[in-house]
């Protein structure tokens, strides 16, 4: 194999790796007039990191990436949309292979050997990594999966979760509160993104979404002040796999957790999950520290004035307009944005400057 790349590691635990080398397609892609009016060959490397135990030991194609896909997406690309840059091109064959396969990773390599340029060259060729923390890249079915917890399908190691009622999927939708918040990045466009990317799970519908506040850090180490807001959703989900999907969202997002109470680019906590209450080692509902954060109550009064907090062994409940008053945070919480609508911050930071209005 003459396409060699650096082992990517997922856990501490060193992926496999399956490559398809050498997809030849042809593409009308490059800055000058010449190349986008003629085709012109490209050949594109793939190396796709992923754990193949499973599939080795279950001899089953389902559990694996199947390298047929790997070049049939490459080769779209490149015959597909043009594009001036073959780094553009390669970000395209990457994010599209992470969409349709099981990686975790992939390494695209783009060849371009009929490349415009006077001086002669023996090759000339760009190469990216990309996994699924790229903040820009969606990816359904590994929502849930990808905060990497023990129910993930794919580790043989994996151990099931305790199994409670937390586990139980209701018979029909179930109200749920969801707080959203970050102080890392751009805040608001993240939490926005976050809040669109709940709504594409299948099993969670969005209903409502709070104004957008602004408040001290609570705890922790000294850092910027955060953004916050609430979504009323229902969801057919159980209430741990509705946690599973939050915290998927936030790794995609680039959540990290190295300093307890840290500043972070995205926190999804689930608050209250129905009428539903429990206590176990990775979940505790109602939230047990809800009753007493103005961040999460006063947004939560804003958009259902007569909402009531359920009450739990560890924690108060109550009216959620009294908590929030009551709160200790309350003093220094300020309101940014009332509506917020996490739709239209998306379209105002990705539609280019000059752009006219949709129908204009």
């Amino acid at each position: 194999m003459s396409v060699l790349v650096e082992p990517y590691h997922r856990h501490g635990v060193q992926l496999d790796q399956i490559v398809v080398e050498g997809i030849k397609a042809e593409g009308k892609h490059g800055v000058s007039a010449t190349e986008r009016a003629t085709s012109q060959a490209f050949v594109v490397d793939v190396v796709v990191h992923v754990d193949t135990r499973v599939a080795a030991r279950e001899d089953a194609l389902a559990q694996t990436v199947d390298y047929g896909v790997m070049a049939e997406v490459a080769a779209s690309k490149v015959s597909g949309e043009t594009c001036d840059l073959i780094e553009t091109l390669a970000e395209r064959i990457a994010v599209g292979i992470l969409e349709a396969t099981e990686a975790f990773a992939v390494d695209v390599i783009i060849h371009k050997p009929r490349a415009s340029i006077s001086t002669p060259f023996g090759d000339i060729y760009v190469a990216i990594r990309r996994d699924l923390s790229g903040r820009n890249l969606w990816v359904d079915k590994r929502i849930g999966s990808a905060a990497g917890l023990a129910d993930d399908p794919r580790s043989p190691e994996a151990v099931p979760p305790p199994r409670d009622h937390l586990d139980e999927r209701p018979a029909k939708p179930v109200p749920v509160l969801l707080a959203i918040g970050g102080n890392l990045g751009d805040v608001e466009y993240t939490l926005a993104r976050a809040v669109e990317d709940l709504g594409r799970v299948e099993g969670i519908r969005t209903l409502a979404v709070s104004p957008l506040v602004a408040t001290k850090p609570v705890g922790g180490p000294d850092q910027p002040d955060f953004l916050n807001a609430v979504v009323r959703a229902e969801t057919t989900l159980a209430a741990r796999a509705l946690l599973h999907v939050c915290q998927g969202i936030e790794m995609i997002h680039g959540r990290e957790r190295e300093v307890r109470d840290g500043p972070r680019t995205l926190d999804i906590d689930l608050v209250v999950y129905g009428d539903v209450t429990g206590v176990t080692d990775d979940l505790v509902l109602p939230h047990p520290r809800a009753h007493e954060r103005a961040f999460v109550l006063a947004p939560w009064a804003a958009i259902e004035p007569q909402a009531k907090l359920p009450a739990s062994a560890s924690a108060p409940g109550g009216a959620v307009a009294d908590l929030a008053a009551a709160a200790a945070d309350a003093a220094g919480l300020q309101v940014m944005r009332n509506p917020w609508d996490p739709a239209a911050v998306i379209v105002a930071r990705t539609t280019p400057p000059g752009t006219p209005p949709a129908g204009a």
